[in-house]
């Protein structure tokens, strides 16, 4: 069932939204807010999520406050990897997350955290161990970045290409499985933190990883998954039936639905980054999602935050 829809990806990230489009995200904002009220519309009590900011940033959240933003979302989210690209340690988990709650009073969900394996395997296996040391109790929602590695083959989802000495390249060895299914050291222990700790996993046009990313995410004992549907897939041929393919096999999961990516002919520029020209077909594309697949049958996701900090 789908708990909960997150309006864009890293809406505070060059890679996912141009910033140069939309000074101030003033776009973002009344897009978001569209959204929201699409949303609400098709199914009152479904939680609605401000999409995950990366990097944790309360100015950013503070920009979105004055411009009402916050009050068409039931809670916000953060995502962190202070291993591969943050410019601050692991312990300092507890501190960014409290930087967050002193700008809002909503819930905090950390919606992606993870660590490559670029360099060891073993580094993947202390960052898993640490992390649920930091943030299980926390936080509402944890979502672990990936199940699978992503596929040489394919490009990930950024900016900086080779610019950045390894920075590029670590996207690829996000996951705790191989691109060919193999597991990792980290993933003998993954099921240590199941069910507290969900997965983040993106799902291509068609992937071919599909089944067998459910079998795994079962033989791990998750329940809650965070994945997308693409705005810009939705002009695919049969778009709506792969969506669907995609949605039932992921029927028995707690899955949170992140909306993104702009398609490039309803862009202010041809690129997924972009701010759309009309954001109220942004809109009518949650609407639809939500309709199609959650509803007036969705419930609501608890609210209140965790009474007590991690140290």
């Amino acid at each position: 069932m789908i708990e909960a829809v997150k309006f864009w990806n890293e809406p505070n990230n060059k890679s996912h939204w141009d910033p140069e489009l939309d000074p101030g995200w003033t776009r973002y904002a009344e897009m978001v807010k569209l959204a929201s009220a699409a949303v609400r519309a098709e199914s009152p009590k479904l939680t609605k999520v401000l999409g995950g900011i990366s990097p944790i940033d309360p100015a950013f959240i503070e920009t979105l406050a004055r411009q009402g933003v916050l009050d068409s979302v039931d809670a916000v989210a953060v995502h962190g990897f202070p291993l591969d690209w943050n410019h601050w340690q692991i312990n300092q988990w507890p501190e960014r997350i409290a930087e967050i709650e002193a700008v809002t009073h909503l819930p905090v969900w950390v919606t992606e955290v993870g660590v490559s394996t670029f360099g060891a395997e073993e580094v993947q296996e202390f960052g898993l161990k640490r992390t649920a040391e930091l943030l299980s109790g926390r936080v509402p929602r944890i979502h672990w970045y990936s199940l699978y590695d992503l596929p040489r083959a394919w490009p990930a989802t950024t900016r900086h290409r080779e610019a950045e000495g390894s920075s590029y390249y670590r996207h690829f060895h996000m996951g705790l499985l191989q691109e060919d299914g193999t597991p990792k050291l980290a993933a003998r222990h993954f099921a240590e933190y199941t069910p507290e700790f969900g997965i983040c996993q993106w799902f291509h046009y068609e992937d071919h990883r599909l089944e067998d990313a459910v079998r795994w995410l079962k033989k791990l004992g998750v329940k809650r998954l965070r994945t997308g549907l693409s705005w810009a897939d939705s002009f695919r041929p049969d778009a709506d039936a792969w969506f669907d393919r995609q949605m039932a096999a992921l029927d028995d999961f707690d899955v949170t639905v992140t909306f993104c990516f702009t398609p490039e002919h309803r862009g202010l520029q041809p690129h997924h980054t972009s701010a759309p020209q009309v954001p109220q077909e942004f809109a009518e594309f949650c609407g639809r999602m939500v309709r199609r697949y959650a509803g007036h049958a969705a419930t609501p996701v608890q609210q209140e935050r965790p009474l007590a900090a991690v140290a």
